[in-house]
C-alpha cells in the first residue's frame, strides 16, 4: 500500500455547456475573461481582484503573500529551500541552539518526499508516544505541509500546548496526540564498554557539540580506551562547523570536505595537525544525514572502518538569508563532497561493513560488530 502524497490531485468532471456548470440544479458561471499574456505581477493583481469579488470566506491578506512566496520557492522542486516567515524563522533559529518547545523529533524529507522521523529525543514527547525513526509524518494538527521548515515550526510551539500528528507505517496511519515540552539536548554521551572500549554518540551537531565531544574524547582517554566506538546513527546533521571540530580530533592537517557551487567551482573545509591515537570504528545507519555523513565521509576516506547500513544521502548545503522584514530565504547553493571527491547527495556512505540491526532481537548487532573489530 503507498501513502498518500503531500498534494493531492483532485480531478473533477463535469458537464460544460455555454460556459456553466449545471450539478443538481445548482448553477456555477465560468468567469471567462480571454486576453493577452500577463506579466506576474499583473496575474497576481488580477487573481487578487477575483479573489476580493467572489471568494466566499473572510482571509488574511498577509497569509496570500506569504502562500505565494512559499509557492514560488516551492517551484524549485528542492526540499531544501524555503521561504520562512518571520516567525518560522525565529523558530528555526531557536532549535538550532538545542533548546526549544517541541515533541522532540528531527524528520527529513526523504527521495519519494515523505517527511521520514530521522530521530527521537530520549524522553521527549514524541519517545513516551513510541514514536520511532523510520516513521513518516503526514499531517500536523490535520494540516499537510510542502515545506519542512514550515512543518517542524507548526510541531513546536509554546510549552503545554498540545499537536496532533497522523504518521505512518507499515501500512497504516494513526494520529498521535502530544504535548509540548522543554527540549534541551546535550548532543555528546559516552561511555565505557566491556574490554576497555570508548564509546561516543553524537546526536546532533548544535552549537556546542565540538566542545562536547572533546571533553568526552578527553574522559576516554583518560581511561585509556584501547579503542573507540563513534555512534553516528539516527544523527540528522546540523551545524557544519561543529561536524569540522568532530573531524579534527580524527585527522592530521589536510581536507575534510570539498564544497561545489553551480559552477563547479570548489572550496574546502580543512582540519589542522593533531589527532587521537585510539583505533575508532564509526558506526552509521539510514537515519544518519547531513552534517553526520560529511564526518562518516571524510574518516572513511582516510581509512576508519564504518559499520552499519547506507546512509540518508543529503549532501548540499542551504544558504539563509535574511529579509529587511525578518523573514527568510533558505536555498540550496552547493554541494559536499568527501575528501576523496564522493558525491554524497542522494547517494549516501556506504558503511566498510554492512551489518544491518535486527528489531525483532534485544541485541545491538551493529554494536556487537564495532567491539568485535576493535578487540
Amino acid at each position: 500500500m503507498q501513502i498518500k502524497k503531500k498534494k493531492l490531485l483532485f480531478m473533477l468532471f463535469g458537464a460544460f455547456f455555454a460556459g456553466i456548470i449545471v450539478m443538481g440544479g445548482i448553477c456555477a458561471t465560468i468567469i471567462s475573461s480571454p486576453g493577452s499574456s500577463l506579466s506576474s505581477d499583473e496575474k497576481l493583481t488580477e487573481i487578487k481582484g477575483y479573489i476580493d469579488k467572489y471568494y466566499l470566506n473572510d482571509y488574511d491578506d498577509q497569509a496570500l503573500i506569504d502562500g505565494a512566496y512559499e509557492g514560488y520557492v516551492n517551484g524549485l522542486g528542492d526540499p531544501y529551500s524555503a521561504y520562512m516567515t518571520k516567525e518560522t524563522y525565529e523558530s528555526w533559529l531557536t532549535s538550532a541552539t538545542g533548546n526549544y518547545s517541541g515533541v522532540g523529533i528531527t524528520f527529513m524529507e526523504n527521495e519519494k518526499g515523505y517527511y521520514e522521523v530521522i530521530s527521537v529525543n530520549p524522553d521527549s514527547p514524541a519517545e513516551k508516544a513510541g514514536i520511532k525513526p523510520g516513521e513518516y509524518i503526514l499531517e500536523v494538527d490535520g494540516k499537510t505541509y510542502n515545506d519542512s521548515e514550515i512543518m517542524a515550526s507548526a510541531i513546536r510551539g509554546k510549552k503545554g500546548t498540545d499537536v496532533t500528528l497522523t504518521m505512518y507505517q507499515d501500512g497504516k496511519e494513526n494520529k498521535v496526540k502530544l504535548t509540548r515540552a522543554d527540549i534541551i539536548l546535550q548532543s555528546v554521551t559516552w561511555k565505557m564498554l566491556d574490554d576497555g572500549i570508548g564509546y561516543i554518540e553524537i546526536n546532533s551537531f548544535i552549537e556546542n557539540t565540538g566542545n562536547e565531544f572533546s571533553d568526552a574524547l578527553n574522559k576516554v582517554e583518560a581511561e585509556n580506551a584501547k579503542g573507540l566506538i563513534l555512534d553516528l546513527r539516527n544523527n540528522g546533521g546540523g551545524l557544519v562547523d561543529q561536524c569540522v571540530e568532530v573531524a579534527d580530533e580524527f585527522l592530521d592537517k589536510g581536507v575534510v570536505c570539498y564544497v561545489e557551487d553551480k559552477n563547479g567551482k570548489t572550496d574546502s573545509y580543512d582540519a589542522v595537525d593533531g589527532r587521537t591515537d585510539i583505533p575508532t570504528v564509526v558506526l552509521i545507519n539510514e537515519g544518519s544525514a547531513s552534517a553526520s555523513e560529511i564526518l562518516a565521509g571524510a574518516l572513511k576516506d582516510n581509512g576508519y572502518k564504518l559499520v552499519g547500513t547506507k546512509s540518508f544521502g543529503k549532501g548540499v548545503i542551504q544558504t539563509t538569508v535574511q529579509m529587511k522584514d525578518g523573514s527568510a530565504l533558505k536555498l540550496t547553493i552547493m554541494q559536499y563532497l568527501s575528501p576523496d571527491k564522493h558525491v554524497i547527495q542522494s547517494k549516501g556512505i556506504k558503511p566498510t561493513v554492512k551489518v544491518k540491526d535486527d528489531e525483532d532481537t534485544d541485541e545491538d548487532e551493529q554494536l556487537e560488530k564495532a567491539e568485535e573489530l576493535l578487540k
